[in-house]
């Protein structure tokens, strides 16, 4: 009876212990927004920035865009291998890899905005710092990713950490494209290209640039470009400094002290063996290139397809709206209903993608990106959330291996970072083989068509592949909480454990 009552007791205390404080879920949830901010203002705008303002070919953008999406791939695992070998510092393992990134991620941000006097050298330099970028971004992120795991051992605990990262992340991508849409709207406006076109549309209609090719780095068209990239690096900086001070990692809880931390190659490969990773994976690697695709086509879409020029901006921030008011909604529907029954959210968007296609109306487009919020929130709580569950289903099948976690998160990122990469490059190598034509008020009818499959048939068929693969997800809300029970037995008896150990050194002492 005493020794219930003692557990009883200690249990209180143990769940106090592990609990976040709103402030540490805000500050995390903080840390992680500058990258969503640089990464929204270049999903929407780098493309059509490569297209109309730097005036390079859709076969070098497209050659821009996936290179630099693989760079930042390939630094995945790189960034994981290393990171998994950390040592504990006095602000943790993950921390200085975070603190040490964001200086030059800042620099890098700023000169893939920048319009260099030459014109030979451009896709030459807008690769080198893409690639610079997607890679530092890499190295932020994956320790960010991989920081869930060392907040708290309690699943709701770690789950509510997710659902404010995740909210802070929309708010995040939504400033970034607002900033970014607000500042360089008049970057892509052009006085004849809003008047209204004679019925027989001409050939010199077609040809005739929306403005001049801006050479010089002063010109307006390059200057807002920097004003943006400028804001968006001291959104940076500051985002580093709020984790810092408000977030505090915890060493893993799970771990004997003479437990050794996993070998890199050994552990992905028991990684790639693990079926609900492997499940995972698949489903939101589709999903997620789905999305990719949406967002750097759409004000292409809004421009030459739909002829929503003037509205563009004002759609991309009722998207991110959405989305950002919508992430409290999916996170208590998937604590209620389970997080498998959520992902069916995702699949809200194609309709309403495919009635925009059809019928380019204003109205109908505004109720688009309602809904295609909405359906980007689910996409970007969903997996974030999950992928926790999977790395506690492994720690329960691996119970003496440790620093697994940072391979989990690595890998996951390399392989929708690669599949997005390919996305996109499929898709503006798919304008370059159809004509378009950079800076043109209008487009060809085969540029507008392929617009229309990039926005509303691609992404349909890749979200409905990728939910199809989600229903043989084997994690479920009950078999969730068998292994939060069992995770913690195992911490109690590697505690009692390391508890008997320390009892007879001082024994033998």
């Amino acid at each position: 009876m005493a020794g219930a009552a003692k557990d009883t007791a200690e249990r209180p205390a143990e769940e106090e212990e592990y609990r976040l404080s709103i402030c540490s879920k805000l500050c995390y949830a903080i840390g992680g927004a500058p990258n969503q901010v640089a990464g929204s203002a270049a999903a929407f705008f780098l493309q059509i920035y490569l297209l109309d303002i730097a005036h390079i070919t859709p076969f070098h953008a497209s050659l821009v865009l996936f290179v630099g999406k693989a760079s930042g791939a390939v630094t995945d695992p790189v960034a994981g291998f290393f990171i998994s070998k950390s040592r504990w510092t006095k602000v943790g393992r993950l921390m200085p890899w975070m603190l040490a990134c964001t200086p030059f991620t800042v620099v890098s941000y700023f000169f893939m905005w920048y319009l260099p006097p030459f014109v030979s050298g451009r896709v030459a330099w807008y690769l080198t710092f893409y690639c610079l970028f997607q890679a530092l971004t890499t190295l932020f992120q994956v320790p960010y990713s991989a920081l869930t795991m060392f907040l708290s051992t309690d699943q709701k605990e770690r789950d509510s950490a997710t659902a404010y990262r995740m909210t802070m992340e929309v708010l995040g991508t939504l400033i970034g494209a607002a900033l970014q849409g607000q500042i360089v709207a008049s970057a892509h406006l052009s006085h004849h290209c809003t008047v209204n076109p004679p019925v027989n549309t001409t050939d010199t209609w077609h040809d005739t640039p929306s403005f001049p090719d801006p050479t010089d780095p002063l010109s307006h068209q390059a200057k807002v470009y920097m004003i943006a990239a400028g804001v968006i690096g001291g959104v940076y900086l500051l985002g580093i400094v709020i984790l810092f001070l408000g977030v505090k990692e915890k060493d893993d809880p799970y771990a004997l002290n003479s437990d050794r931390a996993i070998p890199f190659c050994k552990g992905l490969g028991l990684t790639m063996k693990h079926g609900p990773y492997v499940k995972l994976t698949a489903s939101f690697l589709l999903i997620s290139t789905a999305v990719q695709l949406e967002q750097s086509n759409f004000v292409l879409f809004c421009t030459h397809a739909a002829d929503l020029r003037n509205h563009f901006q004002y759609l991309v921030v009722t998207i991110l709206v959405s989305a950002a008011v919508s992430i409290p909604f999916w996170q208590k529907f998937l604590q209620r209903f389970g997080k498998k029954c959520a992902a069916c959210g995702i699949s809200w968007m194609i309709p309403f993608a495919v009635m925009l296609v059809t019928i380019p109306n204003l109205i109908l487009a505004y109720l688009v990106a309602f809904v295609s919020g909405l359906s980007i929130a689910a996409s970007l709580l969903l997996p974030w959330s999950m992928l926790p569950d999977v790395v506690d289903n492994f720690r329960l099948q691996n119970p003496h291996g440790k620093g697994h976690e940072t391979i989990f998160y690595s890998s996951y990122v390399f392989f929708t970072k690669m599949s997005a990469g390919i996305g996109l490059g499929i898709s503006a190598a798919g304008l370059e083989f159809t004509g378009y034509k950079p800076g043109m008020c209008r487009q060809s009818n085969d540029v507008i068509l392929t617009l229309k499959i990039l926005i509303g048939a691609v992404p349909a068929i890749l979200i409905l592949v990728g939910l199809f693969i989600l229903l043989f997800y084997p994690i479920t809300e009950e078999s969730r909480k068998e292994t939060k029970l069992a995770l913690e037995v195992l911490r109690r008896s590697h505690q009692s454990t390391e508890n008997l150990d320390d009892h007879k050194e001082d024994t033998s002492v």
